[in-house]
């Protein structure tokens, strides 16, 4: 089955039952700012972070729901919960549930937010559980939990650039997680060991051990620009490491903006402000 002249990634279906997650098609699109396609058959449905839609068919239903809508939120109490959980990863309180309702198949796209790239995880392919960034998720076949995953080391909570609290994906279904730049995957062995800059640290599987490690001599840590410490990851597992963090590009952007006296560094010119005027970049 193709999207126009680009082959679809095909999926085998199951019958929806409690605690499975719907099995959804989907094709993930483009380059450098990538999205997701997903195609629902009759009662299928995706979750997706608030704002994230890119468009949908007419059959396609849009539900807000606290929390993110998935069979362990049986109660007012247990959405509450689910939406506090989402509410201390800094995402917000509600998930928007897309429902095909119609005959046929339908579909529904999710963008992402930034430049970057998409990843497509079976969570049953990588033992149930995905630990991510905070804003690293996109969108999920419905029946996925949202939650959080806490640092069990105190100077890895307080150090490790994500601080104690990371996200957690649960479930058997496809997640779709977007991270930053190109990503790498690594496969750790058993004690393997891998240092990674703590903001690069896209995903990884429940089985890697994230710690720290001082960078190198204190005039390393100092004016090496790399920080005080390196996350140490440990295998078994796999990992997701991203070339470049949102923290990162928005503090670039950040620093070359005008309220913080940035404008016009490194543009080259050496008339400086009168070089703006003349190449046309001021106002």
């Amino acid at each position: 089955m193709v999207f126009g002249s680009v082959p679809q990634i095909q999926i085998a279906r199951h019958a929806r039952t409690e605690g499975v997650a719907d099995d959804i098609d989907f094709e993930i699109k483009g380059s450098e700012m990538q999205f997701v396609e997903v195609e629902l058959d009759p009662g299928e449905s995706a979750v997706a972070e608030a704002g994230s839609m890119m468009f949908k068919h007419p059959a396609v239903t849009m539900s807000t729901v606290f929390g993110d809508g998935s069979e362990q939120e049986n109660g007012f109490f247990d959405k509450l919960l689910g939406a506090g959980k989402r509410l201390i990863t800094g995402e917000s309180l509600f998930t928007t549930v897309f429902t095909h309702e119609g005959q046929g198949k339908a579909r529904v796209a999710f963008a992402s937010p930034y430049p970057g790239h998409i990843l497509a995880i079976k969570l049953d392919e990588v033992g149930g559980r995905l630990v991510c960034q905070k804003d690293a998720f996109l969108c999920a076949a419905k029946g996925v939990s949202l939650g959080i995953f806490f640092q069990q080391k105190v100077m890895t909570g307080l150090f490790g650039g994500e601080g104690f609290i990371m996200q957690s994906l649960d479930g058997d279904g496809w997640v779709f997680v977007h991270v930053g730049g190109t990503v790498v995957e690594k496969e750790l062995a058993a004690g393997e060991e891998y240092h990674v800059d703590t903001g690069c640290v896209a995903a990884m599987t429940s089985g890697v051990d994230f710690d720290l490690v001082k960078a190198g001599s204190i005039k390393s840590m100092i004016f090496g620009g790399e920080g005080v410490f390196f996350a140490k990851l440990t295998g078994p597992g796999k990992v997701w490491i991203q070339s470049l963090p949102f923290s990162r590009l928005a503090g670039r952007i950040f620093a070359a903006m005008p309220q913080t006296g940035g404008r016009g560094k490194g543009e080259g010119s050496v008339l400086g402000g009168l070089g703006d005027i003349i190449d046309g970049d001021r106002y």
